[in-house]
């Protein structure tokens, strides 16, 4: 049977494309087992130099499946692992990103978007917080411009989630703006890419080791709550939530 994760491998850069177009990617607890799956094989691949992570369809990642939601505990795991992955990934978007897609893009070492690719932190509206995804967000994002889209759930373009931080560059064709990315990977040596990521990543995985705990708690808690379930009811019945004025 088809899985939900698609791998292929060309010269030493590994895809893994999430291809789950029937819920826009979403966070299934399956999709995020067959990622963490592929990651481990990546992991041990000494052939696989990188890795890009990619999408089919018009979304990356639409945030969480309020039908399947992953235990808030097997998302920070995914998160860490894309961290302490001894191996750059690189994130290639063509499309929209919502809520925990953004933790995704938080957790890869590069990112790179198109023109046509929307963002937005929506968790508040539908009565949660970003808090799993907060740990990979707060140490590489604008923290003004985090609390400003945290707490409204606006939209915004790509050309502003370079400028925050969020992306590391975005132009008319993400594929031009990686092509000297992946080259460069290519040429580094693995052993000096490992060593140089973890060096990289050890802030994010601080903030880790002090919080994730904490917020995993806090997910749980506000996913289990009345505001919450309101919330997710009024965005599978296409209406407004009872508290918007």
């Amino acid at each position: 049977m088809k899985g939900l994760v698609q791998h292929t491998h060309d010269r030493g850069i590994a895809t893994l494309t999430l291809d789950s177009p029937a819920n826009r990617n979403a966070l299934s607890a399956t999709l995020v087992s067959e990622l963490r799956d592929a990651l481990k094989e990546c992991g041990r691949d000494g052939t696989v130099r990188a890795v890009v992570l990619t999408h089919t369809g018009n979304t990356f990642c639409a945030g969480a499946d309020l039908r399947d939601p992953p235990d808030p505990r097997a998302l920070v795991k995914l998160l860490r692992q894309l961290v302490e992955l001894r191996k750059p990934v690189v994130a290639r978007v063509t499309g929209h990103v919502r809520a925990g897609g953004l933790g995704l893009l938080g957790a890869c070492d590069i990112a790179a978007a198109g023109p046509e690719a929307t963002f937005a932190f929506t968790e508040v509206r539908i009565g949660v917080a970003p808090a799993v995804i907060s740990l990979t967000l707060r140490p590489r994002t604008d923290p003004r411009a985090l609390a400003r889209y945290c707490l409204t759930g606006e939209e915004f373009g790509s050309a502003e989630a370079a400028r925050i931080g969020l992306l590391t560059a975005t132009g008319a064709d993400v594929d031009d703006v990686l092509e000297p990315v992946l080259d460069g990977l290519r040429r580094a040596s693995p052993r000096a890419l490992a060593e140089t990521k973890h060096l990289l990543a050890a802030k994010v995985l601080e903030n880790f080791d002090l919080d994730a705990g904490e917020l995993t708690r806090l997910s749980s808690r506000l996913f289990a709550s009345a505001e919450a379930r309101e919330g997710m009811t009024a965005f599978l019945e296409r209406r407004e939530p009872g508290w918007v004025l």
